[in-house]
């Protein structure tokens, strides 16, 4: 704890040099809250501050109701990060300055949101409160369901097959074709296979075996037997719907005020939802879809692999006022599977495919033990197809929206003309700022929840994808991840400060990265300077890095730095799953690993080891 405090007086010390301030009254205020509140403090009470502070910059104003549980002397300013705050705001009346201090803005964003996503486990009452949460969100989506009205449901259809056509079409062909290549995800299963025990996976859920035989896409060698007649010995189970295994609700580190809530698939289910993901990210990532080379229009309104365009409008929007950022409460957990039948009416083979991928209960952990609940959302974060369809449904929904502001269907020439004003990526939306209220009502008819404590549409402020602006400045805060180590064996937390300290040094906070780096060598004995590109854990800066030696066969110059030491676990595959997963990679990728058949999976302990290495 004492080491979070520290760190925290030196940031609030090296801000308040930047802006002409003292923060000694702030240092020691926190002090006292957090031998009182304990880290809950810094982890909740801090962030409960920054999110009312980006909300006085949309309202352009603080009232006496903002900063709840903060001392006011005077004016409707709270006397805690006072100094940075009269920067930003009138200390009289409230109102944000004519010409706010953008530092000031920076410095009370950092300061307030330095430890909000800590990864330390929540209490296990923010678990249990986040697993009723979850069962009651089923039945608030089941009452949705049955009330949804018939002619908006007509509407998200015509927009869906508007936009989407050309990908779903093609989707519905190679579907059709068996032009799909199944994947194997590195993460756990439901049925608790893992590493290269997947590909001997003998569970296959009969939903799947109309479009996907497990002969054809899940045992290769047994084509042979399908030759020879002796069909008996191909070795699997087909498991039928009333036996087939839920999804295992758990919950990870999010933050410390709530976790996330993810759903472990089946293996048999997660093998064939990553055979639809690629072909379908392609598709919407593709400014041309290949068969007809019509012009894709859904190209440029949704993101998967680049979170910079969703930053980019943000901080345009930030600058010049017509963008909207929005974020959605529950995203994932809200987006009814009707939703998605609507989504996909017009291709069947496409839509029967993503209906056999999807898993129908879960198992989740309550006071009482295991539940089975019936699913009415399509699926939670955990499915390989959660990402890219609930950015499918929500684009159409906020369509929907401005087709309601306009007051006249939309065509393509409409959509097109949308393009740079409309983006989504995951459930961080931008839209334009004159339609925000007419999309807003439209993702509440679908069911969807605005989270307006982080949708901004007034002022100067915005925010998407990790990207924070006030008035097209860049006022995103560094944030620290994991606890300080205290030796070297805490790999993961000797990676994690190396790369906090390296972030802080990119931001200009030098004071803060001289304090860190002398906290590293604490329990690392050699931290030199390398580039980005180097493997060794090391220092950014702006200086060119020192060679402590020259490799005498390629006479490149060599520093000391540690490196990460990982391996797979070991694990073994038969040699029919051996076959079935060379046959695979050959048509994705080449292994890197030439001891693949051997280890495969996520390693179970990360360790670091000094090695001489490029700087480069």
């Amino acid at each position: 704890m004492k080491s979070l405090i520290d760190l925290w007086r030196v940031v609030a010390g090296e801000m308040a040099t930047w802006c002409y301030t003292s923060a000694d009254l702030d240092c020691k205020k926190l002090e006292v809250r957090v031998e009182k509140e304990g880290i809950s403090f810094l982890t909740i009470t801090l962030p409960g501050f920054g999110s009312d502070f980006d909300k006085c910059l949309a309202h352009e104003a603080v009232t006496s109701l903002d900063f709840p549980g903060f001392a006011r002397k005077s004016g409707p300013l709270p006397l805690f990060l006072g100094g940075f705050l009269e920067l930003i705001f009138d200390s009289r009346s409230g109102a944000l300055l004519d010409e706010p201090n953008i530092d000031a803005i920076f410095a009370v964003r950092q300061l307030t949101r330095l430890y909000s996503k800590i990864l330390l486990r929540c209490s296990d009452d923010r678990e249990q409160e986040a697993m009723r949460r979850f069962i009651e969100c089923e039945h608030e989506l089941a009452t949705v369901d049955e009330s949804f009205p018939v002619e908006v449901r007509e509407d998200f259809m015509r927009i869906s097959q508007l936009v989407f056509a050309d990908v779903f079409s093609e989707m519905d062909r190679k579907v059709w074709l068996g032009d799909i290549i199944p994947k194997h995800g590195p993460g756990a299963t439901a049925d608790g296979l893992r590493g290269n025990a997947k590909f001997d996976q003998t569970r296959w859920f009969s939903r799947l075996e109309r479009l996907f035989p497990f002969e054809e896409y899940a045992s290769v060698p047994s084509l042979s037997r399908f030759i020879d007649g002796r069909y008996d010995e191909v070795p699997f189970q087909l498991v039928e719907p009333d036996t087939e295994d839920p999804v295992r609700v758990i919950p990870v580190p999010k933050t410390l005020k709530t976790p996330r809530i993810i759903a472990i698939e089946p293996t048999c289910m997660q093998y064939m939802q990553q055979a639809l993901l690629n072909p379908l990210v392609n598709g919407l990532e593709s400014e041309v879809i290949v068969p007809n080379k019509r012009q894709n229009l859904a190209f440029g309104f949704l993101g998967f692999t680049h979170q910079e365009p969703n930053r980019y409008l943000a901080q345009r929007g930030s600058r010049e006022g017509g963008l909207a950022t929005l974020d959605l409460s529950e995203a994932s957990d809200r987006v009814l599977n009707s939703h998605v039948l609507a989504l996909l009416h017009r291709f069947p083979h496409f839509s029967e495919a993503v209906q056999a991928t999807r898993s129908k209960t879960a198992s989740v952990p309550t006071e009482r033990g295991q539940i089975m609940v019936p699913l009415v959302k399509f699926a939670s974060m955990g499915s390989a197809l959660c990402f890219p369809v609930e950015a499918m449904v929500f684009l159409t929904v906020v369509l929907y929206g401005i087709e309601q502001k306009l007051r006249t269907p939309l065509t393509r020439k409409h959509i097109l003309d949308l393009r740079g004003k409309v983006r989504v990526y995951g459930d961080d939306i931008i839209c334009p700022v004159d339609c925000v209220v007419d999309v807003c009502k439209a993702l509440e008819i679908f069911g969807f929840k605005v989270n307006l404590a982080k949708s901004f549409w007034t002022g100067q402020f915005r925010e998407s994808c990790g990207g924070e602006y006030f008035a097209g400045f860049d006022v995103t805060p560094v944030k620290f991840r994991r606890i300080f180590p205290t030796t070297h064996h805490d790999a993961s937390e000797v990676i994690s400060l190396a790369e906090f300290r390296n972030a802080c040094y990119l931001r200009g906070m030098w004071k803060t990265t001289r304090y860190l780096d002398s906290e590293i060598r604490k329990v690392v004995k050699h931290f030199p300077i390398v580039e980005s590109t180097s493997p060794g854990i090391g220092r950014r800066s702006f200086l060119s890095y020192k060679g402590e030696r020259t490799d005498k066969r390629l006479h490149r110059p060599l520093v000391k730095a540690y490196v990460v030491a990982s391996r797979p676990p070991q694990s073994y595959v038969s040699g029919e799953g051996a076959l079935l997963k060379c046959t695979l990679g050959e048509r994705r990728e080449p292994f890197e690993d030439e001891r693949h058949l051997e280890r495969q999976g996520r390693p179970r302990a990360v360790s670091i080891k000094p090695a001489w290495i490029t700087p480069f």
